[in-house]
């Protein structure tokens, strides 16, 4: 369970819907790669968990390394850290609740809110952990295909809900597919849910998105809507998924539902040094987002250069249809030493790639090219 996004895969929980991808329609700039390279068996590549390749910054590195002197002690400044994200986001410090890793956000959302006799509504696919922790407490998952256009189909979700329906989970961007439901999409769909629903949109891949008319972070640019839970996530543009650091944006009172089934000191004392100093280092969060950008649009350039279709992604990852079955392409990466995502049912030839770095990136497509009828245009 290495992966705040595959940790449950083991138990195959969650399905999968989708037909062919788009193709992403930018410059097309032929593969210049060198001979193939087989990694060190004995360290591969991890293109397979959504991690930041190059985090922690230097200074969240230095942190870490000072505070890891006091790990015989009780964590302590976890009231700093909370002031400290709320004042953040212009919040005030009792809408702020702490998580082992967003995780627990989720977790405490399906404990406070579902149960036997009620009912989570999600898409599909779409990150597992919500699901699992609703199953775990006698809930009833209803899973609905994304649309075409690989968004949460929210209109269908209107169709289906019943007066079991507690909880309605929206992880934008989403994991997999690295795409995003529009925004105005989903005022819409929160403006007409009934008054007993709460909405829990996941924002793990936020920092990656950007702003545009398409996308706007439900905590920076919030509604008036007291039932709508948004999760953080230390784990990616921050570098910390080792250190399991989350975070949920609510309202005071939903806040007051929420935080009693919070594990008690959920948050360790090297993480909330960690994540004081992270949230001042912005200047090394903006340049790892520049990092991803550049490395997203080379890996269209090379993807397209072999005909290959990815969906437009808003994140460190890209899902894209191999042409062929997906546990095949797996299996050959991790027998050349490289680690790309697990595969998803209903998504038989679609491969999910974190990105790593150029070097990285460089093997990846040198063991691609390895595949049988690689250079076959499909």
């Amino acid at each position: 369970m290495t992966s705040r996004r595959d940790f449950l895969r083991s138990l195959g929980v969650g399905t999968a819907a989708t037909t062919s991808a788009p193709c992403f329609f930018g410059s097309i700039h032929p593969a210049v790669l060198g001979p193939p390279t087989q990694s060190d068996s004995d360290r591969p590549i991890h293109l397979d968990n959504n991690e930041n390749a190059y985090g922690p910054s230097r200074r969240t590195a230095e942190a870490i390394h000072a505070a890891s002197t006091g790990v015989n002690r009780y964590p302590v400044r976890l009231d700093d850290l909370t002031e400290k994200i709320a004042s953040f986001h212009g919040v005030k410090s009792e809408q702020v609740l702490l998580g082992c890793g967003s995780t627990e956000i989720l977790r405490m959302a399906a404990q406070a809110f579902l149960g036997p006799g009620k009912q989570l509504l999600q898409s599909s696919p779409t990150f597992e952990a919500l699901d699992f922790y609703a199953r775990s407490v006698g809930t009833e998952v209803i899973s609905l295909p994304l649309t075409h256009e690989f968004a949460h189909d929210v209109q269908s979700m209107l169709g289906v809900i019943a007066s079991s329906t507690k909880l309605i989970y929206i992880c934008n961007p989403n994991n997999p597919t690295g795409s995003i439901t529009p925004r105005k999409r989903l005022e819409d769909f929160i403006s007409k849910l009934p008054s007993t629903v709460f909405v829990l949109i996941d924002e793990a891949y936020h920092h990656y998105a950007g702003e545009s008319s398409m996308y706007a972070s439900f905590i920076d640019h919030p509604v008036n809507n007291d039932r709508v839970i948004v999760s953080r996530t230390f784990s990616t543009v921050y570098g910390l998924a080792g250190l399991r650091l989350g975070y949920g944006i609510v309202s005071p009172g939903t806040a007051r539902q929420l935080r009693p089934f919070s594990t008690i000191n959920n948050v360790n004392g090297i993480v909330a040094q960690a994540g004081l100093t992270a949230l001042d280092d912005k200047e090394a969060a903006q340049d790892f987002v520049k990092q991803n950008a550049d490395a997203r649009q080379e890996f269209f350039n090379q993807a397209m250069a072999r005909m290959l279709k990815p969906i437009d992604s808003h994140t460190n990852f890209v899902m894209m249809n191999a042409n062929r079955p997906a546990k095949q392409v797996i299996e050959h990466f991790r027998h050349h030493g490289i680690m790309i995502g697990p595969p998803f049912p209903r998504m038989d030839t679609y491969v999910r790639v974190s990105l790593g770095t150029p070097t990285e990136m460089r093997q990846f497509w040198q063991v691609w090219d390895r595949l049988p009828n690689a250079g076959m245009r499909m």
